[in-house]
């Protein structure tokens, strides 16, 4: 059974709406995968059974009505395949029939909701995390799904994910993208233990999955293949501005292939980077007045707030002046984008707080896992959270940068013509 310190992750209370949302949407996503695996192992044991014109005795027939199991995170709707014997009555003794051991007949609630469906995605999807799972929903002489249906099931994710990969792209647009490298704790099969990640904002202001793959995060040849793929794909249209942090390999990658595309650095990792070169005692000033920087009303006082951060600390502590100065333009990009914007631009925490989950379920998983097997995991993870992703705030600004309307100081700038005065009419 699942170890004490998985079960303090999961006690009721601890997601907010929004987690439990997801949960919930990702749990019922999973539970029917789950069904589906357990009857296509029941069908295959029996495959070989004919009835007396050949056909296959047993087969699907549909599904029984939609019902609600209640779980530690709220009711979840499942829809459960039919199985029907074509040899057998109903009422005949003989007849072969098909009882789910995840999800028996009249069950209506788990046996343990507080451990049951967050310990899916929480503890890691393996072999050994679904018997603990079921064992926690049917009870300690739960079968659960076999060897085989499991093996089917994960193949199953494999192959989504490697459909996702091969989407068509041409029809889609991406206002801005975020871009980070994501370090899980999971131990994969080689070198490559990064996730590369883009998340772009449509020009509907919704947010969207655009590339996923596993990489080096300073590797600028694995950020060119991952941006030339979306390219071959179809994505031919450059985002206005991609957010990131200072990884060097992503910007050489995204400089050939997006050149157009403006540049605006991850206030977050910026931050953290400048406290780290000075030391503790300076730190909790310095922070402030980094603050005052991104946090002014228009580029000019964010300019004179970094100015006087510099000059402050660049005798004493080069470095951390350094770290922050070589990085000015592209620190101050998101003032030229709608203010309704701009906490959205200023860091990578669409990329962040996704991943936040994802790390506390791939921390735990046991053994090495193949890179196939890693990524078609945490890829229905985020497939499971991208269904909760918040659309961003002002999103009827976004098809005016898509026309090429400029702003400042996250204001429109108008037109020269719109401020003439009209023509005096001819005498």
């Amino acid at each position: 059974m699942p170890n004490d310190n998985v079960f303090k992750l999961i006690q009721p209370g601890t997601f907010d709406d929004q987690l439990t949302e997801v949960l919930r949407n990702g749990a019922r996503a999973l539970l029917a995968q789950a069904i589906e695996a357990e009857v296509v192992d029941f069908l295959g044991k029996h495959a070989e059974l004919k009835n007396p014109e050949g056909h296959q005795r047993v087969v699907r027939h549909g599904h029984l009505p939609e019902r609600e199991v209640m779980t530690g995170i709220g009711p979840v709707a499942v829809r459960q395949p039919r199985v029907r014997d074509r040899e057998a009555g109903a009422a005949d003794p003989g007849r072969i029939r098909f009882s789910p051991s995840i999800l028996p007949p009249y069950m209506r609630r788990s046996k343990s909701i507080e451990t049951l469906l967050p310990l899916l995605y929480l503890k890691g999807i393996s072999t050994g995390d679904f018997s603990e799972a079921l064992a926690a929903l049917l009870g300690k002489d739960a079968s659960g799904l076999s060897a085989s249906a499991i093996g089917r099931l994960k193949d199953g994710w494999s192959g989504e994910y490697a459909a996702w990969q091969k989407r068509d792209l041409s029809t889609r647009r991406y206002v801005y993208i975020w871009a980070d490298g994501i370090h899980i704790e999971a131990r994969l099969e080689d070198e490559k233990q990064c996730i590369l990640v883009l998340i772009g904002a449509t020009p509907e202001g919704r947010k969207e999955l655009v590339g996923f793959t596993d990489g080096a995060r300073e590797s600028a040849q694995d950020w060119r293949d991952l941006l030339l793929d979306l390219k071959r794909r179809g994505l031919d249209a450059q985002p206005e501005l991609v957010v990131a942090d200072g990884a060097l390999g992503f910007w050489k990658a995204a400089g050939e292939v997006w050149p157009k595309t403006r540049e605006q650095r991850c206030w977050v990792h910026k931050t953290a980077n400048v406290l780290g070169k000075l030391p503790k005692s300076q730190q909790p000033k310095a922070k402030r007045a980094l603050q005052e920087i991104w946090m002014a009303e228009t580029k000019a006082d964010a300019e004179t707030a970094f100015d006087a951060f510099i000059e402050s600390y660049e005798l004493k502590y080069e470095k951390a002046a350094e770290c922050l100065q070589k990085d000015r333009d592209a620190l101050l990009a998101f003032y030229d984008f709608p203010a309704e914007h701009w906490k959205h631009l200023r860091t990578t925490n669409p990329i962040e707080s996704t991943f936040a989950t994802v790390r506390h379920r791939t921390i735990r998983a046991k053994g090495c896992l193949s890179n196939r097997t890693a990524l078609a995991m945490v890829f229905k993870l985020i497939e499971g959270a991208q269904k909760s992703w918040r659309r961003l705030d002002g999103h009827n600004q976004l098809p005016k940068l898509v026309l090429g309307v400029k702003f400042s100081d996250g204001l429109e700038v108008l037109a020269k013509s719109a401020h003439r005065q009209p023509a005096t009419a001819a005498a």
